[in-house]
C-alpha cells in the first residue's frame, strides 16, 4: 500500500522560508512522477512542481526561482524548499505520486494515484 505523509507546514512572514517534507512508503514503480500541488482556500487545487522518474523537474511559473523540489532516495523523502514566500503562496500543500510511463512528462493532477493528507502553509504580509 502506497502512503505519503507530508510535514513541515506552518506560518511564516512574507519573504521567509519553509521546507516541506513528504515521506513515501510502498511505492515501487520504476517510472512515474512525484509532485507537489497546493490548494488555496476556496480555490481549485493547482500544480506546484513535478518530478519524473528520470529526474526531470518542472515548476509552475508562479514558483520558479523560489521553490526547489528535491528527493532523498535513501530515505524515500520528497522535499519542497520554499523561499521568498508570498501571501499568495498560502495554501494546503499536498504531495502526490503517479505510477506510469510518459514521453510527455508528468500528467495533470487528475491522474495521480496516491495523495498525502496535506500540510498547511500560511504566509502573512
Amino acid at each position: 500500500q502506497v502512503k505519503l505523509v507530508e510535514s513541515g507546514g506552518g506560518s511564516v512572514q512574507a519573504g521567509g522560508s519553509l521546507k516541506l517534507s513528504c515521506v513515501v512508503s510502498g511505492y515501487t514503480a520504476r517510472t512515474g512522477c512525484m509532485a507537489w500541488f497546493r490548494q488555496p482556500g476556496g480555490k481549485e487545487r493547482e500544480p506546484v512542481a513535478a518530478m519524473y522518474s528520470d529526474g526531470n523537474t518542472k515548476y509552475a511559473d508562479s514558483v520558479k526561482g523560489r521553490f526547489t523540489f528535491s528527493k532523498d532516495n535513501a530515505s524515500n523523502t520528497l522535499y519542497l524548499q520554499m523561499n521568498s514566500l508570498k501571501p499568495e503562496d498560502t495554501a494546503m500543500y499536498y504531495c502526490a505520486a503517479w505510477a506510469g510511463y510518459s514521453l510527455g512528462g508528468c500528467p495533470n493532477q487528475y491522474v495521480y494515484n496516491y495523495w498525502g493528507q496535506g500540510t498547511q502553509v500560511t504566509v502573512s504580509s
